[in-house]
């Protein structure tokens, strides 16, 4: 495994969003008309979106697909013409040119009151605006990896509890029905006992390099985009190649850990806890601001003798996805409703009235307005994200430090390696920090 400080110091970065202009709603929010936060009188759901790019303007697509479920009032962005974009949508949906507009997310926080907020942005920005967003009592989606560090996630967790809030993680998997089916036959031992997991995620390595430094373009507010990750000069990563960036994401591993990991969780009774040992090894660019492992490959024991096996897919068997083996045989998933197994059998078997029989939904977008208007925990809710992803975020630390990493998953703290437990946090450039709740 090739080392570099970069590496070494990933943990001290996080970066930004968001101002503009205000106007009072003209769509009153249901929490403001005493109906618990619930139901608007128009029976839709008034909502916001802070980060309106690529991932960011397909989820409030997703929303307003959903016909007259939701009525977006207001739109936040650090970037004027993904923010201009927005606002079109919105004012094109509602028939009107009434959708405000802001840069800087606290102004939005502080000035919307609205049922719900949906959220994408660069990963190392999710520990503060997603916190800030539950302590404004706003339900939220927000986008997966919830979390750049395992701290960040704690605070995230607790803001939602403390504030109780709805909260759906974009980990829309969950409402495939081939995952859906592949989680419940293996929870219910279709295939035996669980022994032994596969997680496939996408190999990473395109695009090594180090851009050169560019002028910022008139368009982006730089500066609240790095918010409190290190200051640095601008090199055009700031829409999508940030994913290869240590200090913003963990590239392909965080970036889909996510989706695949939860789902692993989801089939083997593994949602609520974590690995109690963690080791492994990377491979990553020797020189360049691309660094994150363009290789990976790590494995985690879990207390009740379960061990998880996390690494790019060219490494594995079935490539990407999720294989639960048990003593008795083993069920693949993956997307393109791809499912399989040891014996195609094992596919056509019936779930019991009395046997476990997992959340459903066929809509992830449509789960999560049912869940604000009825009070009932989402199908991708915060604690369960927050576990998946820190599978990851301790992959990306037994890496990073080329060492075995013992975990406590009820204390959620690391034993008897002091620089380790560094890495569960990182320093955020002043005046940034993480909101208490």
């Amino acid at each position: 495994m090739t080392k570099n400080s970069s590496r070494r110091e990933f943990v001290k970065r996080s970066a930004a969003l968001v101002a503009g202009s205000i106007v009072l709603p003209q769509i009153i929010p249901s929490s403001v008309l005493g109906m618990g936060g619930r139901t608007a009188p128009s029976d839709r759901l008034v909502m916001g979106a802070i980060g309106t790019g690529s991932q960011g303007m397909s989820n409030m697509r997703d929303f307003l697909d959903l016909k007259d479920a939701v009525r977006f009032v207001a739109v936040c962005d650090v970037d004027s013409v993904h923010l201009a974009g927005a606002k079109r949508t919105v004012d094109g949906a509602n028939k009107s040119n009434d959708c405000r507009t802001y840069g800087d997310f606290r102004e939005f926080l502080a000035k919307e009151k609205l049922d719900a907020v949906s959220i994408a942005l660069p990963d190392h920005w999710h520990g503060i605006i997603y916190s800030e967003a539950a302590n404004r009592k706003m339900n939220v989606y927000g986008e997966k990896p919830i979390c750049r560090t395992i701290n960040d996630g704690k605070t995230i967790v607790k803001a939602v509890k403390d504030n109780n809030i709805i909260w759906q993680t974009g980990s829309w998997q969950r409402s495939e029905a081939n995952f859906h089916r592949g989680a419940e036959l293996a929870v219910n031992g279709r295939v035996g006992k669980i022994k032994y997991i596969e997680v496939g995620l996408p190999d990473g390595g395109n695009n090594i390099g180090t851009p050169p430094v560019m002028d910022v373009p008139p368009q982006l507010n730089w500066e609240m985009w790095l918010g409190p990750a290190l200051k640095v000069p601008y090199r055009g990563v700031s829409h999508w190649d940030w994913r290869w960036i240590l200090d913003y994401s963990g590239g392909q591993l965080t970036d889909w850990a996510g989706h695949h990991i939860d789902i692993a969780n989801w089939g083997a009774g593994l949602e609520h806890t974590g690995p109690s040992e963690i080791s492994g090894s990377g491979i990553y660019p020797a020189e360049g601001l691309y660094n994150v492992p363009v290789e990976y490959d790590f494995l985690c024991k879990y207390a009740n003798g379960i061990e998880m096996r996390v690494a790019n897919a060219a490494r594995l068997k079935h490539g990407m996805g999720t294989v639960w083996q048990g003593d008795l045989g083993w069920i693949h998933v993956d997307r393109g409703n791809r499912i399989s197994a040891s014996d195609p059998a094992i596919l056509n078997e019936v779930i019991g009235e009395n046997e476990i029989h997992l959340y459903k939904s066929e809509n992830h977008w449509q789960n999560f307005v049912d869940c604000v208007r009825s009070g009932k925990p989402a199908i991708a809710p915060v604690e369960v994200a927050y576990r998946a992803i820190s599978v990851g975020l301790l992959g990306e630390i037994a890496m990073t430090t080329g060492q075995t990493i013992k975990w406590d998953p009820d204390k959620e703290e690391i034993i008897g390696n002091p620089a380790a437990s560094k890495l569960l946090s990182r320093p955020y450039r002043k005046p940034w920090t993480l909101p208490t709740v």
